[in-house]
């Protein structure tokens, strides 16, 4: 049989029976003397036995109350212990900052840069790294996983993030070595219209967008050859052949690696990558001087 009691009815059940003493047990609990009563006699009532013997000469734990009275102190202990883990984990959480990326930051040593700064400042935080898919375009803000993430805009539902601009950077496009159009020094992207592309998951939504160049293809749908989720399927997607894809100018060393070239592009604006967090943790003291440190390291 099962029986819900509460911690209260045990904590107050535990005191009288140590304390010997109704009055004592209430002063030592801070409550009143009637309300312990009512908490003592609610508890037998649940249990269906009387706990504790009240006479002329005091009171006495009954054999009941002698039995339940190790589990009572035990069950207390584990629930106090139970708190303070909780509490631990809650302090170690603060005092964490889970850094969320898609594609790593590099552009300089823009990271280390950011890190140094706010370690100085915050020398008990530890700072997580967490690479994530190109599948979530937030790189862990929607999900929670991340306080703060380095990302590209436009961000789905912006309006529930804050941000600032790491870096403004060209479209490139990358192309295998061995295409056509590798051997012009640049290009127009009207004559791309009609080459396959390599696209983001489906999940990215704008993002998939801003990388295909919807809003320079006048309506005209992009040929999608293949979708890519990382840096390393989109070097294999290229090398293969599967299509072509545009490129941030910082993020071309990771997949220029052999086989494949980048080029310039006319016709097409240019890419942003940002530090964004979610608007309700602004006022958060890690988040903000994560951000204020990474303006300082783009500014310096």
């Amino acid at each position: 049989m099962t029986i819900d009691v509460h911690a209260r009815e045990l904590r107050y059940f535990v005191a009288v029976a140590e304390e010997l003493h109704f009055t004592r047990a209430a002063e030592r609990l801070y409550v009143s003397q009637p309300a312990l009563s009512k908490q003592i006699r609610a508890l037998e009532r649940q249990l269906g036995a009387e706990l504790l013997r009240r006479d002329r000469h005091g009171v006495a734990p009954t054999a009941a109350g002698e039995a339940l009275l190790p589990h009572a102190r035990a069950v207390l202990a584990a629930w106090e212990a139970g708190a303070a883990a909780v509490e631990a984990a809650k302090a170690a959480q603060r005092s964490t900052l889970a850094v969320g990326m898609s594609t790593s930051p590099g552009r300089g040593g823009l990271l280390p840069a950011i890190r140094s700064r706010f370690t100085a400042a915050h020398p008990e935080v530890t700072v997580r790294l967490r690479q994530l898919s190109w599948d979530d375009p937030t790189a862990g803000l929607a999900t929670g996983e991340s306080d703060v993430a380095f990302v590209w805009l436009p961000l789905p539902d912006e309006e529930r993030y804050d941000w600032t601009v790491v870096a403004e950077e060209p479209r490139l496009l990358a192309l295998p070595e061995g295409h056509p159009l590798a051997a012009r020094a640049e290009l127009d992207f009207a004559d791309l219209l009609d080459e396959p592309f390599l696209a983001l998951p489906m999940s990215a939504g704008r993002l998939r967008d801003h990388w295909l160049a919807l809003d320079a293809r006048g309506g005209r749908p992009p040929r999608i050859g293949a979708e890519v989720s990382g840096a390393e399927e989109t070097y294999e997607a290229l090398v293969a052949g599967l299509g072509l894809c545009l490129v941030a100018e910082g993020n071309a060393p990771l997949i220029t690696l052999g086989g494949v070239v980048v080029r310039p592009v006319r016709g097409i604006g240019p890419s942003r990558y940002a530090l964004a967090w979610r608007r309700e943790d602004g006022h958060r003291p890690l988040v903000r001087a994560y951000a204020q440190a990474c303006r300082a390291a783009v500014t310096r």
